[in-house]
């Protein structure tokens, strides 16, 4: 295990179940002790930055709480959101033993009642990106169908009560169907996550009121002033979930117990016949004894 003292060290063997990653404007946490940085390759490419492991001290549970955070959109957020490789991201986070991915991100308003600087937990997402970025890791030989109905973890979720912004068509339309946010990073992470059998919430946070709302424009500098706001409130947040999953009640759910194996008999669409070599050493590589 990795020292507290000097540097961060380069390599973690302890198990890691919780991994946080920060969206736009949350890149760190400084709060937190830092005990190694690592630097994982995957079958999918490298991950979007290093990942950071963490300890927490929980003053309500007196445990010390290992946390693997990544930055989405890179360490000085040069990632636009069509370029994130949430793929990678997923996998990284799931070899080094993730369960529970809280995730944050900034969000446009599209209801009355979510003001800028209002977290959300959402229980939905309509998704306008399909067939637009990477979504899945069966492929290239390797069929796999996993439910998606409800995207994010219920459980989990009770438990934590692209670059350019819309077009006023756009905004006007999303508001009229009911959307409470709008967002450009929930898809695919979603539902990698859900594919990597990872319990998954995300937290949004709301910067601005969209263009669908015309008491003021959305401008980047009235963005910028927002974000800061909520990456202040979400570190505060982030403490306040880990005391609440470090509890001997909620063990199970954080190493995602009730979605273990599900992968395993999703991808049995594919018979062995008709799977490739190199979709196989992928599966592998991310579900080690599930597929041969």
């Amino acid at each position: 295990m990795a020292s507290n003292v000097g540097e961060p060290a380069k390599v973690y063997n302890d198990p890691i179940y919780v991994g946080i990653i920060g969206g736009t404007g949350l890149q760190s946490f400084s709060s937190f002790v830092p005990v190694a940085t690592l630097n994982p390759t995957t079958p999918w490419g490298n991950p979007s930055s290093p990942i950071s492991v963490l300890h927490y001290h929980s003053p309500v549970t007196s445990t010390t709480i290992p946390v693997a955070f990544l930055s989405r959109h890179g360490l000085h957020h040069e990632l636009a959101p069509h370029e994130v490789p949430s793929r990678a991201n997923i996998a990284a986070l799931r070899t080094l033993g993730v369960r529970t991915i809280v995730a944050f991100s900034a969000v446009g308003s599209l209801q009355e009642d979510l003001k800028p600087r209002d977290f959300l937990i959402p229980d939905q997402i309509i998704d306008r990106t399909k067939g637009v970025r990477p979504f899945t890791f069966f492929e290239g030989g390797m069929v796999g169908h996993v439910g998606f109905g409800d995207p994010f973890d219920e459980a989990l979720g009770k438990i934590v009560k692209g670059p350019q912004f819309s077009t006023r068509a756009e905004s006007n339309l999303y508001h009229s169907w009911g959307g409470t946010a709008i967002n450009m990073s929930v898809i695919p992470e979603a539902k990698l996550a859900r594919e990597a059998e990872i319990a998954y919430q995300m937290i949004c946070m709301s910067t601005d009121y969209d263009c669908w709302h015309t008491s003021e424009a959305v401008t980047v500098e009235m963005v910028i002033g927002n974000m800061k706001a909520n990456a202040d409130n979400a570190r505060r947040l982030v403490g306040a979930v880990l005391d609440e999953l470090s509890k001997e009640e909620h063990q199970e759910l954080v190493r995602a117990k009730h979605l273990e194996g599900q992968v395993k008999f999703a991808g049995t669409v594919t018979g062995k016949e008709g799977r490739s070599k190199e979709a196989l050493e992928r599966l592998h590589w991310l579900f080690p004894g599930y597929f041969t």
